[in-house]
């Protein structure tokens, strides 16, 4: 019993020594917790304080900046109102300028008005006193006048057209001939020009580094096997064929197309490659000379004259397609030989070989006529084709009318304007020199060459010259041209002159 007394006792003790305890300790907590509040509370204070501050320097810095555009923009604006004021005061100026100017003419129309009042005045007292004198009336005299003037333009008129008759009839010769030659400037065609290189064009620069090669291996076993010297230099996309023989420069431009095409470039394939392509265009030149001989219908022509014959599509003549010219001589000796009542057929024969010296296989030192006439001779064509295939030239003496016909027929085709185009800078300083030459004429204000040169329009000023100097200027430019320019054909100088009216409706 007394042990649970004890027991109980001591429970007793126990919880109020714990309740004590638990006190103690959850007072200090609560004094902790206070000063740590405390603590935080100071600390969210000063953050407040440092962030107000930012904010009012950053707020600070806003208004000097928008204070700063606002002075800006104030500037500006002062500056364009003294700009203002000042083309205000220009203009007033100008004002002023105008008004006063307009006085002043006005003063000057108010003394040109009572001028010509005095002027009319004067008149009418020296016609009063010409009518006194001469005892006719203003209209009367006007009559007399007008008939008088009237008799001698009738004769004056008659005169100068039997004079124009008689010039007429003493140069109808010459002027038929201008028409003539008129006629064949307006339908010659251009003939397309021949040169001594051809341009292949790639379609990338790599190309190039393919087609030399390794060391130039390719390129070399290429020149080689054409006989083209093949120029690879800087220009964009192009490599330059360059040969005298327009056959090589054919072989070697279809090769270098295949070999492109084909991607293969290696010696090897490059020969055989350009012996395939040499096969192809010498079939393709006797196919073209047998085409040529049926279009023209003839027949028995040796197959290698055919194959000649189709060796001048690629062979050009002062920049004129020699094909093209044999096969015009053709056709132009056969419509002159049945003019004149001879063999159109032989005409026609001898007109295609005429040149046939031009494209031998080999290169002899003769002149093409002598040359042409020993290969049809050597391939059995008759005596009188032979001849006029040698005399057009005048190399060999004529011995039939064919040979004049051949003559005449291939200087109409090679020399008539536009068959043989001259050289582009010698063109271009050709009409540069007419417009020029015109310039040089006081009163002219421009010039333009037309129509490649044959006709020169000349424009000049109306206040300068009048309409009967116009014609005295013209007949002046056509004679200096005559005296001091080479030209084809004929020029044509047309000088213009108009005058202007220019209002504005407002």
């Amino acid at each position: 019993m007394e042990n649970i007394i004890i027991g109980l006792i001591a429970l007793i003790a126990g919880a109020g020594g714990t309740f004590v305890l638990f006190r103690f300790i959850n007072k200090r907590a609560i004094q902790e917790a206070a000063a740590e509040a405390e603590l935080l509370k100071k600390n969210k204070l000063i953050e407040a304080k440092e962030k107000f501050i930012a904010l009012k320097v950053e707020h600070e810095q806003q208004v000097q900046e928008r204070n700063a555009k606002i002075q800006a923009v104030e500037v500006r604006l002062q500056q364009k109102e003294m700009q203002l004021n000042q083309k205000q005061g220009d203009v007033q100026r100008k004002i002023n300028e105008v008004e006063a100017q307009k006085e002043h003419f006005e003063l000057q129309l108010g003394t040109i008005e009572n001028k010509k009042k005095e002027l009319e005045h004067l008149q009418h007292q020296a016609q009063a006193e010409l009518e006194a004198i001469s005892g006719l009336s203003a209209d009367q005299a006007k009559e007399r006048l007008i008939e008088a003037l009237k008799e001698e333009a009738k004769t004056e008129a008659m005169s100068y057209v039997n004079d124009i008759m008689e010039e007429a009839k003493m140069t109808a010769n010459k002027e038929a001939k201008k028409i003539i030659v008129q006629s064949i400037q307006r339908v010659a065609t251009e003939t397309a020009i021949e040169n001594s290189v051809t341009v292949f064009h790639i379609e990338s620069d790599e190309i190039k580094g393919r087609i030399i090669g390794r060391e130039g291996r390719n390129i070399r076993a290429l020149e080689a096997a054409t006989g083209v010297e093949i120029i690879v230099d800087d220009t964009p996309e192009a490599i330059v064929l360059s040969a005298f023989d327009p056959v090589r420069r054919e072989i070697a431009r279809l090769s270098l197309h295949q070999l492109v095409t084909d991607g293969r470039i290696h010696p090897a394939r490059i020969e055989e490659v350009v012996n395939k392509v040499r096969k192809q265009v010498e079939e393709e030149i006797v196919e073209i000379g047998k085409r040529t001989t049926i279009d023209l219908g003839i027949h028995g022509l040796h197959p290698e004259l055919i194959r000649m014959v189709g060796k001048m599509k690629y062979r050009s003549s002062y920049g004129q397609n020699l094909l093209q010219h044999a096969r015009e001589t053709a056709n132009l000796c056969a419509t002159m030989a049945s003019e004149l009542g001879l063999n159109p057929k032989k005409a026609k024969r001898a007109g295609l070989l005429h040149d046939i010296g031009k494209v031998p296989d080999d290169e002899p030192e003769l002149p093409h006529a002598i040359l042409g006439m020993r290969l049809c001779e050597k391939y059995k064509e008759k005596p009188d084709i032979c001849n006029a295939v040698g005399a057009h030239h005048d190399e060999v003496e004529m011995e039939t009318l064919i040979a004049p016909i051949v003559q005449v027929c291939d200087a109409i085709s090679g020399a008539r304007p536009g068959a043989r185009r001259e050289i582009v800078e010698a063109y271009i300083k050709r009409l540069n020199d007419l417009e020029n030459l015109a310039l040089s004429y006081p009163g002219v204000l421009k010039t333009y060459a037309i129509q490649a040169g044959r006709e020169l329009r000349v424009i000049v000023g109306a206040d300068k010259i009048d309409d009967k100097e116009t014609e005295l200027l013209s007949f002046d430019i056509a004679k200096k041209i005559q005296d001091e320019m080479t030209y084809p054909g004929q020029v044509k100088i047309t000088v213009i002159r108009e005058t202007r009216a220019v209002s504005y409706a407002k």
